[in-house]
């Protein structure tokens, strides 16, 4: 199995989404695995799940929002199963408060931007530790476009998963000075529950009008990018970009404009 004896937390696991699909791929593939969420009883379904497999996991509670939390993770990560080579920083739930357009970009990036920097932070000391291995990063296509031609989306959820893109270049030189890889993967619409629910309502005009694609990512795909991006030595500082309609492809190292 690619990821026997390795050690993987998979942040935002507690659901029935990408999390959960993530951390069941990883497990499948050998890794003893850390599920982690807000939500425990979620959390330790993931867990049930895993070890009906036959896999090993453990549910440790945390909050991304909270750096406490995230050293705790790590700790808790290292103490269960001796070290830690895989971070998946997953966790999302971008917060859509009503008032003005400010008014809900703290609590959004606390999540989606300042979390994955959390986790980040105390999970490199613990891989380096651990003779070496990989962080990967969720953004998303929102992240990506330069101006929207149709009126979606929320502004705060774009601005941090455009900063995790940039995170994730810039920490590109840790894989030659700390033998920890970091790279991104950045999906399109994704057949979640709540996603499915809302495209499956619209017709067809709805869809083109609204620039929602013609079909969804299953997170069992997205799990598959993800093992791809932790487990080829190959990739550090890199954005796997997936629109929904299209194939995974690599952002070309500097590319100006994502001209290709």
């Amino acid at each position: 199995m690619v990821l026997a004896d390795k050690v993987a937390v998979v942040t935002g696991s507690g659901g029935a989404g990408c999390g959960r699909a993530i951390a069941r791929r990883l497990a499948r593939d050998g890794a003893s695995l850390v599920a982690s969420d807000i939500n425990e009883d979620g959390g330790c379904e993931t867990v049930r799940q895993i070890e009906a497999a036959g896999g090993r996991a453990a549910f440790f509670r945390a909050d991304v929002r909270s750096e406490t939390d995230m050293r705790a993770l790590v700790e808790f990560a290292v103490r269960r199963f001796g070290g830690l080579t895989l971070l998946v920083n997953n966790a999302s739930g971008g917060i859509h408060e009503p008032g003005g357009f400010f008014d809900h970009f703290a609590a959004t990036l606390q999540i989606e931007l300042f979390g994955t920097l959390y986790a980040t932070r105390f999970a490199m000391e613990a891989i380096r530790r651990s003779g070496g291995g990989a962080i990967v990063n969720m953004s998303s296509i929102s992240g990506l476009w330069h101006g929207r031609k149709k009126p979606v989306g929320f502004e705060a959820y774009d601005v941090a998963k455009c900063a995790v893109i940039r995170l994730t270049t810039t920490l590109a030189p840790l894989a030659e000075k700390e033998g920890v890889r970091v790279n991104c993967l950045a999906p399109g619409w994704i057949a979640t529950e709540e996603v499915r629910t809302y495209w499956e309502s619209l017709t067809l005009d709805q869809r083109l009008e609204r620039g929602a694609p013609s079909k969804l990512l299953q997170p069992e795909e997205i799990a598959d990018a993800v093992v791809r991006l932790a487990t080829d030595e190959s990739l550090c500082g890199r954005i796997l970009v997936w629109w929904s309609e299209d194939s995974p492809t690599l952002i070309r190292w500097g590319d100006r404009g994502y001209g290709e």
